[in-house]
């Protein structure tokens, strides 16, 4: 068994197929096969359960691709170390991220690119829920998203900024009662049309929290997985919005009112694995302020 068995055999795990694993390892299909078929005869077991339609894991695959992944990693490490001592820095990384937060990484990425030219980053987009799962089981090298204190178990984590959520109204939205400079209750905002974020994400999450927390019930008129689809419907006053105030300035077009109180909050954190971080993560981590 080598290591080029065991990224073969990952990529089929993390693809879902033979043929979305070969695109991703810029590969023939065939070969894909092949190099899994000799792991399995050499394992004494199949890895994956092929029909028509998909492929999924045995539970001797299930078993396989965490302890591949590991001793992949560790290659990774071994082979970064060299190259540290050497005064060169490659390798590959995968950065997990938020909708909403890449404003907080492109500088990072900038100096570490013209740091260590030879460090190649994968950034990941997904929901904090999923991000989370992908720090543990360790696909992701690290991440800039927003976890309350629960998820950060088992994680190092440091805040890179905390900011409170605002109500987002078309201009021409006459909000009733509304309070001093503009702003309104929770209360007020369940009575209008609401634009939520698929549940999972961390914005959601955030703002469920605090509906629960001030007794208000709410519901939801629309639901999307993208800011921009969202702003697009309070933009044609379909509806309004809570989301961070960073996000919120993107769309100088749109109203955005605080609220008196009970407002949602969220804490922007970078976060990694407990351990030692590899070379290039420590690297990334330098840059981050």
């Amino acid at each position: 068994m080598d290591l080029r068995q065991m990224e073969v055999a990952v990529a089929v795990a993390e693809a879902g197929g033979f043929t979305a694993a070969a695109q991703r390892l810029n590969v023939v299909q065939s070969a894909v096969s092949s190099t899994v078929r000799a792991l399995e005869r050499e394992l004494g077991t199949p890895l994956f359960d092929r029909t028509t339609h998909r492929v999924s894991l045995t539970p001797a695959g299930e078993a396989f691709v965490p302890a591949a992944r590991a001793a992949l990693r560790a290659a990774e490490q071994v082979r970064a170390a060299v190259d540290a001592v050497q005064g060169q820095l490659r390798g590959r990384i995968t950065v997990g991220t938020m909708q909403g937060v890449w404003a907080d990484l492109h500088r990072p990425l900038a100096a570490l690119r013209a740091e260590h030219p030879g460090v190649v980053v994968r950034l990941r987009q997904a929901a904090v829920t999923d991000i989370r799962q992908a720090l543990r089981e360790g696909t992701v090298d690290l991440a800039v998203v927003a976890l309350d204190r629960q998820q950060q178990r088992g994680l190092v984590t440091r805040l890179l900024s905390r900011e409170e959520m605002v109500l987002v109204s078309a201009p021409a939205r006459a909000l009733a009662g509304t309070g001093p400079e503009g702003t309104v209750t929770l209360a007020e905002a369940a009575r209008l049309p609401l634009v939520d974020f698929t549940p999972g994400w961390a914005i959601r999450l955030a703002v469920d929290r605090a509906f629960r927390a001030a007794s208000v019930e709410r519901e939801t008129t629309f639901e999307v997985n993208d800011i921009v689809a969202a702003s697009e419907l309070v933009r044609n006053d379909l509806g309004v919005c809570v989301m961070p105030a960073s996000i919120a300035g993107r769309f100088p077009d749109l109203s955005t009112h605080r609220f008196e109180r009970h407002a949602p909050a969220w804490k922007v954190m970078v976060v990694r694995p407990r351990g030692e971080a590899p070379p290039a993560v420590a690297a990334l981590l330098r840059h981050m302020a």
